[in-house]
């Protein structure tokens, strides 16, 4: 898989927290494992594995961290545990 050059994880292909703090939200997906970043007040992050859209899915972690960029940075770190099935 290749990544962009602007992608924040050496995982997946995130966007840098401006995307995020501007109030997008962002979904993706690496072999089986999914996920999807709600952005309001705090990011608040799914996963989950399969195909399915995040409406359908059996959602497996759920987890919310602070809208600033050491929130973001300990979500892109949490997200990656997770699909290591290293998160607590």
């Amino acid at each position: 898989m290749m990544l962009s050059k602007t992608s924040v994880s050496a995982l997946f292909d995130i966007p840098k927290f401006y995307y995020f703090d501007s109030g997008n939200d962002y979904s993706g997906s690496l072999d089986d494992f999914a996920y999807k970043v709600f952005t309001g007040e705090t990011l608040r992050v799914l996963t989950w594995h399969g195909r399915l859209c995040s409406d359908k899915a059996e959602i497996e972690h759920e987890k919310e961290f602070d809208r600033t960029q050491e929130g973001f940075d300990a979500m892109i770190k949490w997200l990656e545990d997770t699909y290591n099935g290293k998160a607590e």
